[in-house]
């Protein structure tokens, strides 16, 4: 979650210096000068320079036409607009605002060694970064909760799982974090080495506490909610899989929906777990000194091969929709259908276009 995108520790004796970027990954200048660096640095920096931005470009690509894909199918079709859609399109949304505002910029840091786009900006897209991270992790919170109610109390939550009380929930928690991140806006910006190279990165050097930051990001934006969402579940699958739910019976199919959404969420949980707990692991050692003190070949590969993992999961759930849904998989080939079929007709109307051109042409020779 936090916003920074580290090229740490990749580059070569002229940028030795510093190693931080936009700071999703990426730990403190200040430390990183510590680091010693093994003679495989610089081949390192040029696979580096090559391979991870056409990765992050790979990500934008199919980050921002899959989430894209998941609004419209959802926003065009009246029968997908439950609570839990909601939520998925507020995930989606996250999603796409974590690509623009993340990734390019980290596709930059690994390319070149300075920041071109000021200090306000820099701190501008710390801040958005880390608010829109937080807001996927939230969002999969209200996900959970909503699952929850409707396992446990299928008839007493029908008048509190309503589109009305999902778009509530969602602007206060966007508010909540918006009010919440305000800090990064302080405790980052442009850092000049050796008066070179120019770093958008967490200050240091005015004295904020780098190891207190990255601790408390991973307890609030990952360990919290993660425990908060677990124990949502330990309880909603005792009830689904063992008892009836309080209320009265329900019938087959309504249970066996209510299982298939639920899959979809754990999935989409657990998934999001996966990719965020080690970039979380790698910033919380570095920032409190121990993620060792040489840079090596293997501590690179790792701490960039877990930046390139949190960031995939941000393209990854239209996937699992996908797999997973009937009614979003019926959805996304319905608008590959139409697509197709728009295609289709505008090349039908070129070629009578053409065809019309010509044909004066013809009775001219006539």
């Amino acid at each position: 979650m936090v916003a920074s995108c580290n090229r740490t520790a990749v580059h070569s004796k002229t940028r030795e210096a510093s190693s931080t970027s936009v700071e999703f990954v990426r730990s403190q200048e200040n430390q990183m000068a510590d680091y010693d660096y093994d003679g495989d640095t610089e081949a390192i920096e040029e696979v580096l320079g090559i391979v991870v931005p056409i990765l992050f470009g790979v990500i934008v690509v199919v980050g921002l036409l899959g989430n894209a894909l998941v609004v419209i199918v959802v926003l065009c079709n009246r029968q997908m607009r439950s609570t839990t859609n909601i939520l998925i399109i507020n995930l989606a949304v996250a999603d796409l605002l974590f690509i623009v505002f993340c990734v390019p910029f980290t596709a930059w840091d690994y390319t070149l060694s300075y920041w071109p786009f000021g200090d306000a900006w820099c701190r501008i897209v710390q801040y958005l970064v880390i608010v829109c991270a937080c807001a996927s992790i939230y969002t999969l919170v209200l996900m959970s909760v909503d699952r929850f109610l409707a396992v446990v109390y299928p008839v007493r939550s029908m008048s509190i799982r309503t589109q009305a009380n999902a778009f509530r929930c969602i602007l206060l928690t966007w508010i909540i974090i918006f009010v919440a991140c305000v800090p990064v806006l302080v405790c980052h910006g442009v850092v000049i080495v050796d008066g070179l190279h120019s770093f958008c990165t967490f200050r240091v050097d005015a004295g904020y506490n780098i190891a207190a930051f990255y601790v408390s990001l991973c307890m609030i934006a990952f360990v919290v909610p993660l425990a908060l969402i677990f124990a949502l579940y330990a309880l909603m699958l005792n009830r689904l899989w063992l008892g009836v739910p309080p209320g009265g019976r329900v019938s087959a199919e309504s249970t066996r929906a209510k299982r298939r959404v639920t899959r979809l969420v754990i999935v989409i949980v657990l998934v999001f777990a996966v990719c965020w707990c080690p970039v979380h692991v790698v910033l919380v050692l570095k920032s409190v000194g121990l993620y060792g003190e040489r840079m090596d070949a293997p501590r690179i590969v790792v701490q960039i091969a877990s930046q390139v993992l949190a960031y995939t999961n941000s393209c990854v759930n239209p996937f699992l929709y996908a797999f997973l849904s009937d009614s979003f998989r019926k959805g996304f080939s319905k608008v590959f259908f139409c697509c197709r079929s728009a295609s289709a007709r505008i090349f039908s109307a070129c070629d009578v276009l053409r065809a019309s051109s010509r044909a004066p042409d013809n009775v001219n020779r006539n």
